[in-house]
């Protein structure tokens, strides 16, 4: 029995995988277990930012393995304080919550600005204004959260206290605000969503009427966060920071690492025993991390990924004055999304059959988030394929 039979016969049948198994990955390019090659522009869904096996990060994981894999956060831990340092120093925030995952960070910040008010006995003040399409995680709280009610079917009754408003309408956020908000909770770019930007002004004007009510702002930067749009946070792009932000996907660049930031003010919500997690920021992943930070914050690498970023766009542009069947190519730096007038589904299977990776969201969505260290080389190849491929896809419409 292979490797697919085993996974199915044992393990829940909750992903729609595609029939490969991959064995090893180096930069942007991943083998299958038959030795082929592909070029990888999901990365692990904005995970392997640095690519697959990079390096200095591998070498800081074996490292740290060699010497403390775990104690628990009952005791201190020399990685860990280290990147929450670093963190603090690159961001606006005064400290940090490390966890597991995303969702692990979302449910870290629910809790905390929950906690805050009622704490302050302003006890009626819990509900969280969350944006429609968004994406905050699978965990019972996050889904709540979540803008997309696919994410919810079968999950109910719900996490009460969290209410639903357009993405990028501030005229509807602003008639939802009332003495029971708490804060305002939403991604810069919506990720799985279909990759949708904030308008120019709209977080800061989301930004003003959480001060002028005295209510948090939380960016969700799990995907959008750490290099990914082109700057260290997506919310850079505005000029706009929020009290609370989340991280993870690629701050561990594979591990699982995540994190909650927050500034002084709204770290308050927590206290001695408020909240915990055992695994959350272990030596190992936080060594990790530290060597992720290390290189995507440097100032020419954020630059060469805005330039690649606005090579790509440039390029998929190009594609769509060609080809009738694209809609629109949106997006900031390396997260791209480009939307199809129609299903097209098996436009994936024929580009792995040709040795590329990429992903299809909300039916319609091509979503680009290859590592950050892809090659304009390699982004040319993908064009090509892709090219090729919706002109034979529209020679068959037209037959």
């Amino acid at each position: 029995m292979n490797t697919i039979e085993n996974n199915d016969k044992y393990i829940f049948n909750t992903y729609a995988r595609i029939q490969k198994t991959f064995v090893k990955g180096k930069g942007s390019t991943l083998f299958d277990d038959k030795g082929n090659a592909y070029l990888d522009f999901v990365a692990g869904i904005a995970v392997c930012s640095l690519g697959h096996c990079h390096p200095a990060v591998t070498r800081a994981i074996c490292d740290q393995a060699k010497e403390l894999i775990h104690v628990s956060n009952l005791y201190y831990t020399v990685p860990q304080t280290e990147l929450a340092s670093m963190l603090v120093k690159k961001s606006f925030a005064d400290k940090v919550f490390f966890t597991n995952s995303g969702a692990e960070a979302n449910e870290a910040a629910i809790k905390l600005v929950k906690r805050y008010f009622q704490e302050k006995n302003e006890k009626q003040r819990f509900k969280i204004i969350t944006m429609k399409k968004s994406f905050h995680g699978r965990t019972m709280a996050t889904l709540s959260a979540t803008g997309q009610e696919k994410i919810k079917n079968g999950f109910f009754p719900l996490v009460d206290g969290f209410i639903h408003v357009p993405f990028n309408d501030i005229n509807v956020l602003k008639q939802k605000i009332d003495s029971s908000i708490c804060a305002v909770m939403l991604e810069p770019i919506q990720g799985e969503g279909g990759v949708i930007p904030a308008e120019s002004d709209y977080l800061k004007k989301v930004r003003q009427l959480c001060d002028k009510n005295g209510i948090f702002l939380i960016f969700d930067e799990v995907q959008t966060g750490m290099g990914r749009c082109g700057r260290l946070f997506a919310h850079e792009i505005y000029n706009v920071k929020p009290d609370i932000m989340t991280l993870a996907k690629a701050l561990g660049n594979g591990l699982p690492l995540g994190a909650m930031l927050a500034t002084y003010e709204a770290s308050k919500g927590f206290a001695l025993g408020s909240h915990a997690t055992t695994f959350g920021g272990s030596p190992v992943v936080t060594k990790a991390g530290i060597e992720v930070l290390k290189i995507i914050s440097d100032i020419s690498f954020l630059e060469k990924c805005r330039e690649k970023g606005e090579y790509f766009k440039k390029q998929l542009n190009l594609l769509k004055n060609k080809h009738s069947i694209i809609k629109q190519v949106r997006g900031q730096g390396l997260l791209i999304g480009m939307e199809m007038k129609q299903n097209v589904s098996n436009l994936v299977l024929k580009c792995m059959e040709k040795g590329f990776i990429i992903n299809l969201i909300q039916d319609k969505i091509i979503r680009f988030a290859p590592a950050l260290i892809i090659k304009k080389q390699e982004i040319d190849m993908l064009i090509k394929v892709l090219d090729d491929l919706l002109g034979d896809f529209e020679l068959e419409q037209i037959q």
